[in-house]
């Protein structure tokens, strides 16, 4: 299961997502909004969508904003997330933060990206897999953390 959340900057986008996501016959959740609001808020979104991920192992999640920066921040807060950040540049970075991070939500900047640039994005990312490992050391030590502040 993918999920998908988005605030206003990030509407347009993630129903092209959703489209071709479908198209690859993936099963796809939209987390909201569901109709456009210049005046919603992404925590209202992203953080649901975030938690869904996290209650669903093996699932993922794509959050979109104007930058990402929020949608990656807010997706981050969740016990279980890790939230990679892409909004343009070299792709490696999409696939090492599934790789070395084990990555299970991609926050894109949907002003700096194109439709295009998105799907390569969410493709790579996709396809990617964990080289656990000595990855999976650190992993755990992030859990760890996170159970520490947490409690």
């Amino acid at each position: 299961m993918i999920y998908l959340a988005s605030d206003h900057a990030g509407f347009e986008l993630k129903k092209e997502i959703i489209n071709h996501l479908k198209a690859q016959d993936q099963e796809v959740e939209d987390c909201g909004p569901y109709s456009f609001d210049p005046e919603d808020d992404y925590p209202d979104f992203c953080y649901p969508c975030a938690v869904k991920v996290a209650q669903n192992p093996g699932s993922l999640g794509i959050i979109l904003g104007m930058s990402g920066n929020g949608e990656a921040i807010v997706a981050n807060k969740v016990k279980g997330i890790r939230c990679a950040h892409y909004y343009g540049g070299h792709e490696e970075i999409i696939s090492l933060s599934r790789q070395h991070n084990n990555a299970n939500i991609l926050s894109l900047g949907a002003k700096f990206l194109s439709i295009d640039e998105v799907k390569r994005a969410i493709d790579l990312w996709i396809e990617t897999g964990f080289d656990a490992g000595r990855h999976q050391r650190r992993i755990d030590k992030i859990a760890k953390l996170e159970s520490e502040i947490m409690n």
